[in-house]
């Protein structure tokens, strides 16, 4: 068929119902308009004739090759597209058949602190090659975490420790790099079924937004030294200010917070004392990223509880103490970077743990007197809330020694 001959103007238009197919009066008027234009002055519509015929069995054919580019478009999802489109699908979202299934092995790498090592790094024992499964980076003391390496080739065979050295992806120069297998992998036990393969390509689709504060949480929340309660987002002229409390490796958390964000430029900054920023430099190659978060000091919290009961002869309180500290202080350590401690709560805590002593009805009295810091701080103005620095949190000892309680 020459180059020149006129196509057909197909387009892809996807609404609320998916994609529509055209009109066969749609159809016919690009149809003629074509015969048009390759013989000009044709007559195509008169009755009986073989160019007529020709014409409408045309706009039959093109009707269904429409519909067939509809039902192409509308089966575009994990549950309805053939194989091919599916596993083109599922290197977009960085997934691999098998991948739950295939032989896999846990590994080290060895290195430059601050080094990416990214989602699908190729490694081999010298006969089997692997993919890293989710990435890392090589932390503060050289190492990074224990990485899941999974075959790209099915069936079940031995990986035994100390084979798995081999780098199969190229690594600039200027980075050390070397892997390693402490202990031995975990041979296949079946094919992954395309049901499954199915339903993981579903379930990567609804991962949460990338630069969103529960996607922040959850990944940083995944290293090793990090509490899940002492992570906190905050909105920061335009951008996010994350800031982390409790440890865990400064490259870890820098990593997390690079996998969970689309920009590190959004990152910002200590709003109170720059000295808590902590900078990190990641390698990623070729490109090398800034990722600053914030370390939360801890706010140490003391308390004195002030309670009196209307009942007369009460001989009961000195079990209160050890009845209520270890709550309070749960309470207290459980708290975000940031949030303000509520009275009311502590108020429910103390009244419950007591009932088994005295009815809360007959307590006529309870007083929170709160320090931070050694600062005995009052509640705000009109609320019912104790509040500390914005980026810091609360510690007292598990044990609630730091409460004292008090009859009076």
């Amino acid at each position: 068929m020459s180059a020149n001959l006129p196509g057909f103007d197909i387009p892809v238009v996807i609404g609320p119902n998916g994609a529509t197919p055209q009109t066969p009066q749609a159809l016919q008027t690009q149809l003629m308009n074509n015969a048009l234009a390759l013989s000009p002055g044709i007559t195509q519509d008169l009755p009986l004739s073989l160019i007529e015929d020709i014409n409408a069995t045309q706009v039959s054919g093109l009707s269904i090759l429409d519909q067939a580019r509809v039902a192409s478009v509308n089966n575009v999802s994990p549950n309805s597209v053939n194989a091919f489109i599916l596993l083109q699908l599922s290197r977009a979202l960085g997934l691999q058949l098998g991948s739950p299934t295939n032989t896999s092995v846990l590994v080290v790498f060895t290195g430059t602190p601050g080094y990416v090592i990214p989602a699908g790094f190729r490694i081999s024992d010298g006969t089997n090659v692997y993919s890293i499964l989710t990435g890392g980076v090589i932390g503060a003391g050289g190492l990074s975490l224990n990485l899941t390496a999974v075959c790209v080739a099915a069936g079940p065979f031995a990986v035994p420790p100390n084979t798995v050295t081999q780098l199969k992806t190229s690594v600039p120069n200027t980075i050390a790099l070397s892997v390693n297998n402490p202990q031995a992998g975990i041979p296949a036990l079946s094919s992954e079924s395309w049901s499954s393969f199915r339903s993981r390509v579903q379930q990567a689709m609804l991962a949460a937004c990338t630069s969103g504060p529960r996607l922040i949480k959850t990944l940083v929340g995944n290293v090793p030294g990090v509490p899940s309660n002492l992570i906190a987002t905050q909105a920061a002229n335009g951008g996010i200010r994350v800031i982390v409390g409790g440890g865990g490796d400064v490259f870890q958390v820098a990593y997390a917070i690079y996998s969970a964000v689309d920009n590190p430029a959004i990152l910002q900054g200590s709003a109170v004392n720059n000295n808590r920023n902590v900078a990190v430099t990641l390698f990623d190659p070729p490109d090398t990223f800034n990722i600053v978060y914030v370390n939360s000091p801890a706010q140490a919290l003391t308390g004195q509880v002030i309670w009196n009961t209307s009942l007369a002869n009460f001989t009961g309180g000195g079990a209160f103490a050890s009845l209520t500290q270890v709550d309070l202080a749960a309470y207290i350590n459980s708290l975000m970077p940031g949030q303000a401690i509520n009275v009311l709560e502590l108020n429910e805590l103390f009244a419950g743990d007591v009932a088994p002593v005295l009815p809360p009805a007959l307590l006529n009295r309870l007083i929170f007197e709160l320090s931070i810091n050694g600062v005995l701080t009052p509640e705000g103005a009109g609320t019912y809330s104790v509040a500390g620095d914005i980026e810091s949190y609360f510690q007292t000892p598990a044990d609630g020694s730091g409460f004292s309680i008090t009859q009076g």
